[in-house]
């Protein structure tokens, strides 16, 4: 019988210690499921390899896909993002916290399985303010990759999430179900003109309302998928 994920059930007064244990799951390479605005996320230290790999194995995911990371506000895009052009400033202010995804130059040196092989890494501020506290508790962006294997679909429940991956998940934080619906949208605003690489929970005719020039022809392989 397969074993579950350890599941910690959010209470106010543990906060310190969930903060805790998260850090040390973390440093040891670990895997935390955290709940978003959308379904549960895979959180690990986006900055240690040996997490990432760790992570691309849990999810059976392609080397060549890069996964996408949380921040808890968008002072914390110099730990990742080589520039933040006007255009991103725009759309934080309109719809971060929230579920779009926003494509940035990446720092260089990141890991290859943040920054694909273009430069770029993909990035969203929840808002799910419990992941948001998380965030700021650790200090470091974690990834947000979708809590599903490659191919399935996202999960919205702390149990379901449990059940699917058993005790190859370190934690999984349980506040309630997330709200499911359409995934975060992701654009790319490192290309001209901007592209919508996945159509999903902001509407892109509110995109458009801030960039007319999106080219919306969603490609293929999105990242956090």
């Amino acid at each position: 019988m397969q074993r579950m994920g350890r599941i910690w059930t959010w209470r106010e007064e543990t906060a310190g210690a969930l903060w805790d244990e998260a850090r040390t799951v973390l440093r040891r390479n670990g895997v935390i499921a955290v709940p978003t605005e959308t379904f549960f996320g895979l959180a690990v230290n986006p900055f240690q390899e040996e997490a990432l790999a760790r992570l691309f194995a849990l999810k059976d995911r392609a080397p060549e896909k890069p996964v996408l990371v949380l921040v808890d506000e968008p002072e914390m895009l110099n730990q990742v993002a080589r520039e933040v052009p006007d255009l991103a400033r725009r759309l934080m202010e309109k719809f971060w916290p929230g579920p779009l995804t926003i494509i940035f130059p990446s720092l260089r040196n990141l890991p290859r399985r943040l920054i694909g092989g273009d430069g770029t890494i993909a990035v969203r501020q929840p808002r799910r303010e419990l992941t948001c506290r998380l965030i700021a508790a650790l200090g470091f962006p974690i990834t947000g990759t979708s809590a599903n294997r490659a191919g399935g679909r996202p999960l919205a429940r702390a149990e379901e999430v449990a059940r699917e991956f058993g005790d190859h998940l370190d934690l999984i934080l349980e506040a309630g179900p997330c709200p499911g619906g359409l995934p975060s949208t992701i654009v790319d605003i490192t290309k001209v003109p901007p592209r919508l690489v996945r159509a999903g929970a902001v509407p892109t005719a509110e995109l458009a309302e801030i960039m007319p020039e999106l080219e919306r022809i969603p490609a293929k392989g999105a990242p956090g998928e």
